[in-house]
């Protein structure tokens, strides 16, 4: 995979959104129920043809080209609303929104000769087309690319291509879901941006480095622990990526996402395991993923499974095997950086107890850094405002405080070594006189589906 960089220098602050629910927002349509169909079937799609403005790289990989009308109409305030109809697949399928940045003018591009970030991960529900509700809905806030997509400098240069990935399957519904016999499509799909109703200002001084995106499923070779293209050493799920930053960054951030996947008996996708994240050879991220319960999902489970069952199962049931809900997004976790050195850097990610069992399954990740350059403009006088973090942290008087700019869920507390010291589903003070002190990690859980970490250091 090619290594790239994209930067942009000059003078414009970063915006961020403040609170979306007093802010009057509007939709810009993107996709509209476009048929995806059997993935093996690659690029023989029956719909390669249509004039619609619909570039079908393959039968589970489509892109549109992102018009400056759509562009300049986006506000500070940014939502990507996904959903899926079934058609006949009845099985889970993992899905995800790319940004292609494909040089100016181009009509057309090859995939792995651009830059491109995934921006949203999706997991389908068992479906059967034939009952309701046969649309399920996945929605991301992702105020923090608003920047990126007015970048002046960036559309100057490149055009930006919104890709829709979703790789389907209909060998099993052919046979199972009346009205599937002989039939290779498998779901529709439709993507909307919502966006603040006042339109932002073009921005610049943005500073873009895509890390890494996921393989698409079927051809594996993402984290694993059994092969050289998934592992830094076989036999250990470790794995690190490298990077470079042309120039000192404020407000450096790192957006993360991952996927356990292997539904082998004792596949990956069935045991929760811990995931430490460290850059520059400094733990930065720990989490276990997974929800407190899949249940908020089973309505869009029509189909019958061996995940979901025939009655409700309890939270301590979810949380012994299920790392994502069928029917819900993946987390797009958010590490907070600060200033950031120009230089070389690494980000690695081990999962130790992860096994692989028959040498099945991976964990397909998907990285980009972002920050703001720092010290560019009219002779080094005006100088871009860093990337403001949602979350605060402090410590004063024995007890950690949160503020944030949506409501707090969950925090969450770990040592230095990975250990999770402390859990509380509220915004509530932590009381922290009871711990050693030295550098923790904070992972605070938001409202909006946003996961963003940050340092303390406890006196």
């Amino acid at each position: 995979m090619r290594r790239f960089l994209l930067t942009v220098v000059s003078a414009l602050p970063l915006f961020w959104g403040g609170a979306q629910a007093q802010d009057e927002m509007r939709k810009i349509k993107v996709y509209d129920g476009v048929v995806f169909y059997d993935g093996y079937l690659m690029d023989k799609n029956p719909d390669k043809d249509l004039d619609d403005g619909v570039l079908r790289h393959s039968c589970s990989l489509y892109s549109v080209k992102l018009t400056d009308e759509q562009l300049d109409a986006l506000g500070e305030n940014l939502n990507l609303n996904v959903s899926v109809q079934a058609c006949c697949d009845n099985y889970d399928r993992i899905g995800n929104i790319n940004i292609a940045f494909v040089p100016k003018g181009k009509e057309s591009y090859t995939t792995d000769e651009v830059d491109r970030i995934e921006i949203g991960r999706f997991i389908t529900p068992f479906m059967d087309k034939n009952k309701e509700p046969d649309i399920v809905p996945y929605s991301y806030e992702i105020n923090y690319l608003s920047p990126i997509l007015r970048d002046k400098g960036l559309r100057e240069k490149y055009d930006l291509w919104l890709e829709y990935e979703l790789f389907g399957v209909p060998y099993a519904a052919n046979e199972q879901i009346e009205g599937c016999a002989g039939r290779s499509d498998v779901f529709k799909g439709s993507l909307e941006f919502e966006t603040s109703a006042e339109p932002a200002p073009a921005t610049e001084g943005n500073l873009l480095i895509p890390i890494v995106i996921k393989t698409p499923e079927h051809l594996g070779s993402n984290l694993n622990n059994y092969n050289e293209q998934g592992t830094d050493t076989i036999g250990k799920c470790i794995k690190t990526y490298y990077f470079d930053v042309p120039q000192d960054v404020t407000g450096g951030q790192i957006v993360l996402i991952t996927s356990n996947h292997g539904a082998n008996s004792g596949g990956e996708e069935y045991n929760r395991r811990w995931h430490y994240v460290h850059f520059d050879d400094e733990k930065v991220l720990s989490y276990k993923p997974g929800r407190e319960s899949c249940e908020p999902f089973r309505k869009y489970n029509t189909q019958a499974n061996g995940i979901y069952g025939w009655s409700e199962m309890s939270d301590a049931e979810w949380q012994s095997f299920s790392n994502w809900c069928p029917g819900d997004v993946i987390d797009n976790r958010i590490i907070y950086l600060g200033d950031v050195k120009a230089g070389a850097h690494k980000v690695m990610i081990r999962v130790p107890s992860a096994k692989f069992n028959e040498k099945k399954g991976d964990i397909p990740v998907s990285m980009y850094f972002h920050g703001a350059v720092n010290g560019v403009g009219d002779a080094g006088i005006h100088v871009p405002e860093a990337v403001k973090p949602r979350v605060n942290v402090s410590v004063a008087d024995g007890m950690l405080s949160m503020e944030a700019d949506a409501e707090i869920l969950a925090v969450e507390l770990f040592s230095a070594q990975g250990d999770c010291v402390y859990k509380r589903n509220s915004a509530s003070p932590v009381p922290v006189d009871g711990y050693a002190p030295g550098m923790y990690l904070v992972n605070v859980y938001l409202a909006d589906g946003m996961i963003l970490t940050h340092k303390v250091m406890l006196p």
